[in-house]
């Protein structure tokens, strides 16, 4: 095999894309572009976002103790870029993109409706990690569009979502499914 070795650098792709949407009340609303999220832990359920100090909904989600990750789909494509890109301290992004606030139930900050999935957090540490700070957060409720609920299983379909990620500068859409947790090893069915 022939490799190239690169400088040290972000190369986990691709990442999970998320609308963070922070604030304690609607005249401080923001909403922020990450692609540094993920899961910490199953129990206590916890996720964590970065998040460049300078960047205006670090001051905010610093004060307030709180966010929610909102799960962006195909039809926010531009909407994703564009809070990742656009300044809260300069525009209103929900009233610019039309993008709707909801209240949430755990948390002021609020869930964006247009989003098929909302995760709200509440901060439990912040680390100073050099050019982003990571802020830990306990997960106290998930909100999914019903229209992705299987009506028979009650189970969540993420595929019908079509949620998007990032990878490398760029944003995609999932693709096909190709197993499932454990299908390496299940057993194959007797005809």
């Amino acid at each position: 095999m022939d490799k190239v070795l690169w400088k040290p650098g972000t190369m986990l792709y691709p990442a999970p894309l998320a609308l963070v949407s922070c604030g304690d009340r609607p005249d401080n609303f923001n909403i922020i572009t990450i692609a540094w999220a993920g899961t910490i832990c199953s129990e206590p359920p916890m996720a964590f976002i970065s998040v460049r100090p300078t960047r205006y909904s670090h001051e905010i989600i610093k004060k307030s103790g709180e966010f929610v990750i909102n799960l962006p789909n195909v039809k926010l494509a531009f909407a994703t870029d564009y809070c990742g890109v656009k300044s809260g301290r300069e525009v209103n992004k929900f009233s610019q993109l039309k993008l709707t606030s909801l209240p949430a139930e755990h948390v002021k900050a609020p869930l964006i409706g247009e989003c098929p999935i909302n995760i709200e957090c509440k901060v439990t540490d912040i680390r100073p990690l050099g050019s982003h700070d990571m802020f830990l957060a306990r997960v106290l409720g998930i909100y999914a569009d019903k229209k992705y609920i299987d009506k028979k299983t009650g189970a969540l379909d993420l595929k019908a979502a079509d949620l998007i990620c990032y990878s490398h500068g760029k944003y995609y859409a999932l693709g096909k499914q190709l197993g499932f947790f454990g299908y390496s090893i299940q057993k194959k069915k007797r005809r």
